[in-house]
């Protein structure tokens, strides 16, 4: 059965390189969202739903339920499919599960990325100093270069685009179908130093969508790239419970 790795924001699926040799499953699939290492499509808006549009399209390409697993938003796209198109899913993987709680709010630092000036200062320095500014905020340094290497112009628009249309109430109104992705299993990886969500946010998500939960202690957003062997294990763990088909 396939796996299917859905990466986020500033990323691209070179941010995958040190987890995807490591999983038990295959074959495995890096699936790019439009603009985040991938081409941006005529008329593609870049909202969240459209992301979601984007991910059913290369999930129905592959004529059975995949293993999904997604990180920063393309967790939440996994997560918009797993309540909306559960048999293209045979399990689900994700970290960022609180986005969907009632509660949630983005955080300040979060909310800047709906300004011209942030993206701005995110893609305008030279390669290696966006490499730098990764690694500082806990990307491991093997894959920050590859992923800095594909930010550009159309990365930022489009995450002009996905910060504005997300803003609240919208994720809150999603976040209200979180119990249909229990129609499949899900694992709900909590990173405890991943400060996007309260930890109360994360796990009434993840019971809400019927997830199991995983808690990586003293790891951050970049969990996988900091300790791949570790969050491979999670992963396959998850996997050898839920069977092969």
């Amino acid at each position: 059965m396939t796996v299917c790795l859905v990466h986020g924001n500033p990323e691209t699926a070179a941010v995958w390189n040190r987890l995807a040799p490591l999983l038990d499953r295959g074959p495995v699939v890096r699936l790019s969202p439009p603009g985040f290492g991938a081409p941006v499509p005529p008329q593609f808006t870049a909202t969240v739903e459209e992301y979601r549009r984007w991910l059913v399209t290369e999930l129905a390409h592959f004529g059975q339920p995949v293993h999904l697993v997604g990180h920063d938003w393309g967790g939440a796209h996994v997560m918009n499919v797993a309540m909306t198109r559960p048999e293209l899913v045979h399990d689900w993987v994700c970290d960022v599960i609180g986005l969907f709680d009632q509660d949630f709010q983005w955080p300040d630092r979060v909310q800047v990325w709906a300004t011209e000036e942030a993206v701005a200062a995110m893609i305008d320095p030279p390669v290696t100093e966006r490499a730098a500014a990764l690694a500082q905020k806990g990307m491991h340094e093997d894959v920050a270069l590859p992923v800095a290497e594909g930010q550009n112009a159309a990365m930022g628009e489009c995450i002009l685009r996905l910060y504005r249309d997300a803003a609240q109430p919208s994720m809150a109104e999603l976040g209200r179908n979180l119990e249909r992705a229990a129609a499949r299993p899900g694992l709900s990886i909590i990173a405890t130093e991943d400060s996007y969500a309260t930890d109360e946010q994360r796990r009434r998500a993840s019971a809400r969508a019927g997830a199991e939960i995983a808690e990586l202690d003293g790891l951050g957003h970049w969990w996988f790239t900091q300790d791949p062997q570790r969050g491979a294990a999670t992963i396959n763990d998850f996997w050898a419970g839920v069977g092969r088909e």
